[in-house]
Parts: C-alpha cells; sequence; structure tokens
C-alpha cells in the first residue's frame, strides 16, 4: 500500500483552511472538517501549482492580524 499523497499518478485537490495555510489532499478522500477546497481536482502537479501560486505568506492569518495590529 502506497502513500495516497505521494502518488503521482493520483488526482488531488488544493485545499485552504481559515488560517489560509495550504494542502494537497487525495481526491477520493473526504475533505476534512476546517478545510475547503481552494480549486479544481487536478494532478499532483497542477494541484500543488495552484497551492503555490495562491500561498506566498506561510503565516497564518491570524498571526499576520496580529503583527499588523502591534506595527500600528
Amino acid at each position: 500500500m502506497t502513500n495516497p499523497f505521494d502518488d503521482e499518478s493520483g488526482r488531488f485537490v488544493p485545499l485552504v483552511n481559515g488560517e489560509g495555510q495550504y494542502s494537497l489532499w487525495p481526491a477520493h478522500l473526504d475533505i476534512p472538517g476546517g478545510w475547503r477546497s481552494a480549486g479544481p481536482e487536478g494532478s499532483r502537479q497542477e494541484c500543488l501549482d495552484v497551492i503555490e501560486s495562491a500561498w506566498s505568506d506561510m503565516r497564518p492569518t491570524s498571526l499576520v492580524r496580529a503583527m499588523e495590529a502591534e506595527a500600528e
């Protein structure tokens, strides 16, 4: 049995959570609570490309807001 997250020929969906963090998720698995689809189903690389283009700041949204409030 191979890890479904490492399956180069598998189908995936990019996910995002409420903190603006992204994840690659196997399309045949239910999306876990607290996450939602951030793009269409595609190949592993297509979904990684979506994630890479969308996720430019690795900090959770709550940390970004706290840091911005601190700077004011």
